[in-house]
């Protein structure tokens, strides 16, 4: 039996709580066919601290977002996972949360890896980490050295989301993969923030979701263990990274096309 592919999938922030129910739900629905192939965990900030702008809407904060977090998880029943931003977050979201998130502008930041470290093993969590549009793959194996020292390496995953290019622009190194994956994680390809051009329309993050689902494609042939990416029922009128989230109707092949290719390069 071929082991689960995790998948991260949702918007990139919790509008409202009656959005966040919504959408969780719709994906669950669309998914359940797959739930033999994927381990499926709905994703949203409760705070989008690192906006372009003084003015973008950054979400219902920690508290509120937490509540959202616990009736998706007990009325629907599935798995989440959040960003958190400071150390002292990091009990309180393990508490609620499956999946723990540095940011990859915080993913240097060693009390932040260490309080994440040790609240994903106080409540049998997993540690995600975004590796920083400004290191190389190979850097990313003192992330691994930090976490690693609080907690297993199975509960441990790095996430590649493209590597600075000039300005405003990404690139994602394909061979990152495996390199990452030789430090004894799991590593996972952001599907979406890897297109974006940050700052690239001036007050906001500007993009190319045109590019998502041949990156994602190419990523998963060459290693990834998983798929992060966001999508959103209205994705033109997101309060968050429009230009890069995915239309919630589309999820369901894409998610059953990454199957088919993950499946196919374990059978090489």
């Amino acid at each position: 039996m071929s082991k689960k592919i995790p998948f991260f999938i949702g918007p990139c922030v919790l509008e409202s709580e009656d959005f966040s129910l919504k959408t969780a739900e719709r994906l669950k629905k669309d998914l359940e066919k797959y739930e033999s192939d994927i381990e499926f965990y709905f994703k949203g900030s409760f705070d989008k601290a690192n906006r372009t702008s003084i003015d973008s809407f950054r979400g219902p904060g920690l508290e509120e977002g937490l509540k959202i977090f616990e009736k998706i998880k007990k009325q629907l029943e599935l798995k989440t996972i959040t960003d958190f931003h400071t150390a002292d977050q990091a009990n309180a979201v393990a508490e609620v949360v499956d999946v723990l998130q540095v940011p990859a502008f915080l993913c240097r930041q060693t009390d932040m890896i260490l309080a994440g470290a040790q609240a994903c093993k106080k409540f049998g969590r997993i540690l995600k980490v975004k590796k920083g549009q400004f290191l190389s793959p190979t850097e990313a194996q003192n992330i691994v050295e930090k976490a690693s020292s609080e907690l297993p390496k199975e509960q441990i995953y790095l996430t590649e989301r493209g590597s600075s290019f000039g300005y405003n622009a990404l690139v994602v190194d394909m061979a990152g993969f495996e390199i990452m994956k030789s430090f004894g994680v799991k590593v996972i390809h952001d599907a979406t923030h890897c297109v974006q051009r940050p700052g690239g329309q001036g007050k906001q993050t500007g993009g190319n979701r045109d590019f998502i689902v041949p990156l994602a494609r190419a990523a998963i042939a060459a290693g990834a263990s998983g798929i992060f990416m966001e999508a959103h029922p209205d994705p033109k009128n997101a309060k968050s990274d429009a230009a890069t989230q995915l239309p919630i109707e589309n999820v369901s092949k894409i998610v059953g096309d990454l199957i088919k290719i993950k499946r196919t390069i374990e059978q090489l």
